[in-house]
Formats: structure tokens, sequence, C-alpha cells
């Protein structure tokens, strides 16, 4: 089994990861956390930790770890600092310990954030984690979704390089198309676009591969 260190595990989308890691046969999560209190959580449903904090150095964090996903964000409280530079940090550390995997939760219109009025400085923050990381020498995939809602997951996606059009998904199908972009037979390398639709998850993946 590989293990897979969540960096943002203690987030809505990130604890919905955690579980389908911790359920899956090929993949042993462990969740970054800030302090005790988040660590007990994990501990009490058995699922490993480590103390980790994306405003410091992350390097110790990587140690054992044969992929990642990032799924951490500030809620817009810190873009500059969680969402870009703390990133970046993820990166430059995964790089340093040859970790096989980088898949990175982004964000519909992170590839043009000046659109965007409201969420430009988070877009932005975004923009230039993905680049950072495009220009590294990882294996990757980012993965870029509509507005997040707390729906039920159907499973079904729709998938493309640019849908040309806004809409929304369930955080549940979101964390399973990262999950999904583990496998080694997921697209390497690439980035595209997510919001609910028919084609299952596994499906679309392989045909965009």
């Amino acid at each position: 089994m590989e293990n897979i260190l969540v960096a943002g595990a203690t987030g809505t989308t990130g604890k919905k990861i955690i579980q389908l890691l911790k359920s899956s046969q090929y993949f042993e999560p462990i969740a970054m956390v800030r302090n005790e209190k988040q660590q007990a959580h994990f501990l009490a449903h058995d699922v490993k930790t480590i103390m980790g904090d994306l405003e410091k150095d992350v390097s110790h964090t990587l140690k054992g770890v044969d992929k990642v996903i990032f799924a951490a964000g500030s809620g817009g409280k810190k873009v500059e600092a969680v969402d870009q530079e703390g990133a970046k940090k993820m990166i430059k550390a995964s790089q340093d310990s040859n970790v096989k995997k980088f898949v990175m939760l982004s964000s519909m219109g992170a590839d043009n954030p000046e659109e965007s009025e409201e969420l430009r400085d988070y877009l932005k923050a975004k923009h230039n984690a993905d680049e950072f990381l495009k220009s590294s020498n990882l294996n990757y995939t980012i993965v870029r979704p509509g507005s997040l809602n707390n729906n039920e997951g159907t499973g079904k996606i729709e998938l493309s390089k640019s849908l040309q059009k806004r809409g929304e998904i369930s955080r549940e199908d979101v964390a399973q198309t990262l999950v999904r972009s583990l496998h080694d037979d997921a697209p390497n390398k690439v980035t595209f676009e997510i919001l609910k639709g028919e084609t299952l998850i596994g499906k679309a993946l392989e045909d965009f591969s």
C-alpha cells in the first residue's frame, strides 16, 4: 500500500479524501495536522497523522510518503501564505523526497484570475501554485472544480481541459476525483476542470488520458 500525505486533511473536502483513502485497498492516508486536537480526531479513527504547518518548514512531513494530495486552503484568510506559498513549500519538499505524484486541488478560474474581481487574490494564489507545480519535475495532476457544494456525490462528472462554462460539483465527487488521480494508470502532468456530469469518474479520467 502507498502512503498518501493529505495536506488540508482537516477541511470538509480533506476529511472526505481521508475516508476514501482509508477504505481503499491501495492507499494508506496520513493526515497532516497543526495541533493535538486535530491529531486526536484522526487517531480516534485509526488514521496516521503528521504534525505540520504550511506557514513553517514542512520538509519533515514527507518522510516515507509515496504520493501527496494538496487540498489545503486558508478559506480566503491567508491566500498568499497558505494557498500559494504553503503549496510551493509542499511541492519543493515533495521533489526533495522523490514523491511519485502530487495531486493538486485547484479551482476553476485559476487559469485567468483577473476575470474574477471577487476571487482575484485567491485565484491568483492558486494560479501561482499551479504554475510552480507544472514547472517542477514531479508527476502531477491539477484538478480544477467549479463551485463546491455538500450534496451527495453521484460518482459522475464532466471533465475537460477547459469546460468553457461555470457550475457546481459536490465535495464528495471532487474527493473521489483526487483519489482516483493517484492511481498509476491515471493521467500524469495534466490540468483539467470538473463539474457534476454524466460520466463515471474513472471513465472520465481514462478518456482524458
